[in-house]
């Protein structure tokens, strides 16, 4: 079985908050689900139906996580409207509605808002959950969104790392910068603060960055399904790249697109960014990726073809036992 395994990618993740504490442990791998929690392969746009009732039943039967997207615009050649509910304040409400599970946002498009907006709803988010936020962020790869904005799609990069510094910036008292979006000078200060005075920032895939900058920078790493070399190299590379600049070992998680079959020994067929499968090798795939050093997987079930709430108890009797600390 490949490893990445060393003494640096041994060495334990340094705590930021609740949420990225328990979804993210190194040499372990925890499951999430991307909300919709609901099969909606059909349409761009899911139902919402018995939405906070499928994130609670997440909760109850100890998925780590459940993740929100930033999908601003219903754009017909993406043909996928995410949770259509803005993310901070559907946050907002799941901070009220659950009590341990994680709550992620895979992710914040930061070109496409202004991080003084970013910094302060993520915080309040992170407050209101006890310190459950996990924060993704990204340049975003929507290009018909950008000229609603009035934002330069080929300038996204710059704009993505200057919006990442300011957001840092807003976790401390009396804050200065001065960038593209705007001029602080340490006469005033944002709040709320983030409940542990950071929040947890990952980078979505490359956002338009060098390798280095991302090692330097994040608090871990989004990245997308490869074949199981290939995500051995990419999160060896990467982690060489933390332990070369002297950073903390950090974590990595993907998604996948499920189609769960009632039958456990179903062999996987390719869909879109996953696969449809039987428990089994569902059971495989994790724990191949989880020695390699991924950290955390979470499942869309949108091209799921089986009933929600029977798939959500399968996982959780049939996989997640097999992931628990």
């Amino acid at each position: 079985m490949i490893s990445t395994t060393s003494r640096f990618q041994d060495s334990e993740f340094q705590p930021i908050n609740r949420g990225y504490n328990s979804a993210l442990r190194v040499n372990r791998l925890s499951v999430g689900l991307v909300v919709p929690i609901e099969n909606y392969d059909l349409r761009p746009v899911p139902t919402m139906q018995r939405h906070i009732e499928r994130v609670q039943l997440a909760e109850r039967l100890g998925f780590s996580a459940v993740w929100l997207r930033d999908v601003p615009f219903n754009v017909p050649s993406f043909g996928d409207a995410g949770q259509t509910y803005d993310p901070f304040v559907y946050l907002g409400m799941l901070a009220g509605q659950t009590q341990q599970i994680a709550l992620g946002v895979a992710s914040i498009i930061l070109p496409l808002r202004h991080p003084a907006h970013v910094a302060k709803a993520a915080a309040t988010a992170d407050v209101l959950s006890g310190g459950r936020l996990i924060l993704g962020v990204a340049s975003g790869d929507r290009p018909e969104e950008y000229p609603a904005l009035k934002t330069p799609f080929a300038d996204r990069g710059a704009a993505f790392r200057e919006s990442f510094k300011y957001i840092r910036e807003m976790s401390h008292t009396a804050p200065t910068l001065d960038n593209r979006f705007g001029k602080l000078r340490g006469d005033m200060d944002m709040l709320p603060k983030p409940v542990e005075g950071k929040l947890p920032m990952l980078i979505t895939g490359g956002s338009q960055q060098t390798p280095q900058w991302i090692a330097e920078n994040g608090d871990g790493w989004m990245t997308y399904p490869r074949t199981l070399d290939a995500q051995a190299d990419a999160i060896r590379h990467w982690r060489e790249d933390l332990e070369r600049l002297g950073r903390p070992n950090q974590p990595v998680m993907q998604p996948l697109y499920v189609d769960l079959t009632a039958n456990p020994n179903s062999p996987p067929q390719p869909i879109h960014l996953g696969f449809r499968m039987g428990s089994r090798y569902l059971c495989e795939y994790l724990t191949e990726r989880q020695a390699i050093g991924v950290n955390h997987v979470a499942l869309n079930l949108r091209f799921n073809r089986e009933p929600i709430e029977p798939t959500m108890q399968q996982i959780a009797e049939e996989i997640l036992p097999h992931f628990e600390s």
